[in-house]
């Protein structure tokens, strides 16, 4: 078997194969090297078929011990069969996640076949890097409102005599909204894992959005902004939405905050009906706009990743990560561009219609 040889009914090449992966024969001669093993040790397939499989792969632990000596695949232990995969070593110091599978003949018997799996490791060291990057956003964003709320509580019962009724209501205000910004980051944290794991629970239900864009409007007014900061160009006849309502606030709450806090001018709400196409169904388009600076056409791509937060953005940067898990798992799309005034454009359809545990 060589690098571009069958493999059964599937018609299925070794180099098809996304992961590396090298055979060697009973006397662990290579008979197969895929192409992604070339990739990643910089062995060419015709120098590899035919020679040791210890050679070909030269593969060391960490510590610098050579990890065939001590797996010993051909003369260990008759019971073995195979390696989990871990992280391996190739000449250079290039990181490699190796497994192996033994193919006997039959139980305890000699080893026929040696499968050995190799992957890069930049997904993983990727992943790593992200979750770091978490737990350092999540430090800092709970060291500001707890150390406010220690300073608060601690002042209070040490001195609490001497403050006046309104000097004790103002303090308490303070503990109470740095409260709501722990909670806010929490969920925002929960709602990271679980989009992470495709654990996001929906539960849909009938849900008219443009009384739900007119009430979140009417909540940043009597918040203390202005009404003519906002126009709505809402269409007639808009049909309801089977929805999670929660979630759906979520994302309407975040894009129009978004709006007026990093955002200029006007903040334009419009809502209209999408027909169906060839590549889409018939939804409900909410586009939300302002006319500030807008977003550098080179970072729109990362708009919607995890911890992106712009040049002078403060919060987690987690929002528009989340905006995007919620309207994608309805089904539905979101977008961002540029917008009539020059400012940031944000809309996402969700799919009209009847979910299928109702019809």
């Amino acid at each position: 078997m060589d690098s571009a040889s069958g493999a059964g009914e599937l018609d299925l090449r070794p180099d098809d194969l996304p992961d590396g992966l090298v055979v060697a024969d009973r006397l662990g001669l290579v008979t197969c090297f895929n192409a992604e093993a070339a990739r990643l040790t910089g062995e060419a397939p015709e120098k590899a078929l035919g020679r040791p499989i210890e050679r070909v792969l030269p593969l060391e632990m960490s510590d610098g011990r050579r990890w065939w000596q001590l797996t010993d695949p051909y003369r260990g232990a008759a019971t073995r069969t195979g390696q989990p995969e871990r992280n391996l070593l190739l000449p250079g110091g290039r990181e490699v996640l190796v497994s192996a599978r033994y193919v006997r003949c039959r139980p305890r018997g000699p080893v026929q076949r040696l499968v050995v799996s190799m992957r890069g490791t930049e997904a993983r060291m990727r992943t790593e890097r992200s979750n770091a990057e978490l737990i350092a956003t999540v430090a800092h964003e709970l060291r500001s409102p707890l150390t406010s709320v220690k300073g608060f509580t601690a002042t209070m019962l040490d001195k609490w005599d001497r403050f006046t009724d309104e000097q004790k209501r103002l303090m308490l205000q303070t503990v109470d909204g740095d409260a709501d910004r722990v909670t806010r980051l929490i969920t925002e944290l929960l709602d990271v894992s679980r989009i992470d794991s495709g654990r996001l629970e929906i539960r849909r239900q009938l849900v008219r959005l443009d009384d739900a864009v007119r009430r979140h409007v009417e909540t940043m007014v009597n918040g203390g902004l202005r009404a003519d900061r906002f126009d709505l160009r809402i269409a007639e006849g808009l049909p309801g939405l089977w929805v999670d309502p929660d979630k759906i606030d979520q994302v309407l709450g975040n894009l129009l905050e978004n709006a007026v806090r990093h955002g200029a001018g006007t903040v334009t709400i419009e809502m209209d009906q999408v027909p169906a196409g060839r590549t889409r169904q018939e939804g409900t388009a909410v586009t939300v706009s302002d006319e500030g600076p807008g977003i550098p056409e080179d970072v729109m791509h990362r708009v919607f990743t995890r911890f992106w937060r712009g040049s002078d953005r403060g919060g987690t940067g987690l929002g528009l990560y989340i905006v995007k898990g919620i309207v994608e798992a309805h089904g539905g799309t979101v977008t961002v561009g540029r917008s009539a005034g020059g400012g940031a454009r944000f809309r996402f359809i969700l799919p009209t219609g009847t979910p299928a545990f109702l019809s």
